[in-house]
């Protein structure tokens, strides 16, 4: 039996990238997915691949930095799908900057989606979550919660440590509720996103981008950046039955980039 048989998932940033690989991977264990982006268009491309015969999805155009559309989001989620089980928490937003160059709508753009985002998405999933007696929350934070050097920037690695804090306390308050808290913290990762900023970073340099990713890899000590469906086999895991008795925790994917 599928191990998300009749569960109903919502991920957010599902257009691309990990969240577009966690609800694929969502859907493939058996639940019923509510793929929300900001992109439209990319939400219905994730869901016209993790429908099926058998299955059905769900796309929701949604801004994470907005708490009413975020309110609409849920809502709709619950009103067609008859539930909400799982949330991924995984929407984001970032760009690579010194530290000294970053600005006040840099951090406000940030933190807007990445922390705020974050936490009424998580807020208006437990109103979900309590009256049927449980549910299952996960945050997309990062290694640069934890201090990793390679960042894209400061307010970025802020945001994500703040994720990790909010995935603690939550984890304490919600317990009594039978909602587990947890968050997935990646490492280097190969996206469309960090394509992007590997761009940057390379001809900042003045090197390739091949050769950056190469001097990333060289870094892992198991020699391999992720690919999103790393990230999304965790996230699969943590919305299992298997873990039921696990909350409050960040786990690190970073082929041992980054201390815990």
């Amino acid at each position: 039996m599928p191990i998300l048989k009749d569960k109903v998932a919502l991920v957010t940033g599902a257009g691309a990238g990990i969240g577009r690989a966690i609800a694929l991977a969502m859907a493939e264990a058996g639940a019923t997915v509510a793929a929300a982006d900001i992109d439209a268009a990319a939400a219905q491309r994730t869901v016209d691949q993790a429908a099926s015969n058998t299955r059905r999805a769900l796309a929701v155009q949604v801004d994470c930095g907005e708490v009413g559309q975020i309110d609409t989001m849920v809502a709709r989620a619950v009103a067609e799908l008859g539930r909400l089980d799982i949330i991924v928490n995984n929407a984001g937003v970032t760009r690579y900057s010194y530290i000294m160059d970053l600005t006040e709508a840099d951090w406000d753009r940030i933190h807007r989606v990445n922390a705020k985002g974050v936490f009424f998405c998580l807020q208006r999933a437990a109103r979900e979550m309590i009256p049927q007696g449980g549910g299952r929350i996960i945050n997309i934070a990062s290694i640069a919660g934890r201090g990793y050097p390679g960042t894209s920037n400061a307010a970025y690695a802020a945001s994500k440590g703040a994720v990790i804090a909010l995935t603690k306390t939550a984890a304490q308050q919600l317990a009594r509720h039978n909602i587990n808290v947890n968050a997935i913290c990646p490492g280097v990762t190969r996206t469309e996103l960090g394509a992007r900023n590997a761009e940057m970073r390379a001809t900042e340099r003045g090197i390739t981008v091949a050769q950056l990713q190469a001097e990333q890899e060289a870094g892992i000590p198991i020699g391999r950046a992720n690919m999103p469906e790393d990230i999304a086999a965790m996230a699969v895991f943590l919305a299992s039955p298997g873990a039921r008795n696990i909350t409050g925790q960040a786990y690190n994917v970073d082929g041992g980039l980054v201390p815990s």
